[in-house]
């Protein structure tokens, strides 16, 4: 659990809020959700805890933390780009439809 200090809550922190049900409709209009009254109460609950979890978050001293898009340290999965030969004309117009002059044939796509 994150405890926060008085000198912690500066100013432009998120603060803690409790939405409302009419808030709760609206997010849920523009989401194009049609929500049970029960359901309005519970995420009105769920989304209300969201953001007071989001409150407590911003008043926490990252200042000696670099930014950084993920915690695990750069890596590729690709392999490296070599370049190797490629295949024979021949092989890869095996399976055309047509072709003309070692090419392609398609028909025009424009008229």
């Amino acid at each position: 659990m994150i405890s926060l200090s008085r000198s912690q809550s500066a100013v432009g922190i998120i603060t803690p809020m409790k939405l409302t049900l009419a808030e709760v409709e609206h997010i849920a209009q523009l989401a194009r959700l049609e929500l049970t009254t029960a359901e309005k109460e519970l995420y009105r609950q769920q989304l209300s805890a969201i953001l007071d979890y989001a409150a407590r978050l911003q008043a926490l001293d990252t200042s000696g933390i670099p930014p950084t898009a993920s915690v695990l340290p750069p890596r590729s999965v690709l392999r490296e780009d070599l370049p190797r030969p490629g295949l024979p004309i021949e092989d890869v117009l095996r399976n055309a439809a047509q072709t003309e002059d070692r090419q392609f044939r398609v028909p025009p796509v424009l008229e």
